[in-house]
């Protein structure tokens, strides 16, 4: 089975919120998840800096990429801001 970190939507029209799961690649984008690791709001500035807002569980998420987990664009650059090496989870 493949894994993959992606985004899940929820949230209204207009106004988009997100979990971060991890879920087999054949399944549709608001499909059944394997396990969520986090949420993410695209609308919410966090702090007065601008960033978006969310929360991850950093240890379940490097977990998943040592098991041989692929990334979408998204998750990758979020996991990049929080401070988690992709290719360095890997390696275990």
């Amino acid at each position: 089975m493949a894994v993959v970190l992606r985004l899940k939507r929820f949230g209204r029209k207009n106004r988009p919120t997100y979990r971060i799961c991890a879920m087999d690649r054949r399944t549709r984008r608001d499909g059944r998840a394997i396990e969520e690791l986090g949420h993410y709001d695209p609308c919410v500035a966090n702090d007065n800096s601008g960033a978006p807002s969310f929360k991850l569980n950093e240890e379940r998420a490097k977990y998943w990429l040592s098991q041989g987990a692929q990334v979408s664009e998204t998750v990758a650059s979020l996991l990049k801001s929080s401070g988690i090496d992709i290719i360095a989870a890997r390696k275990g």
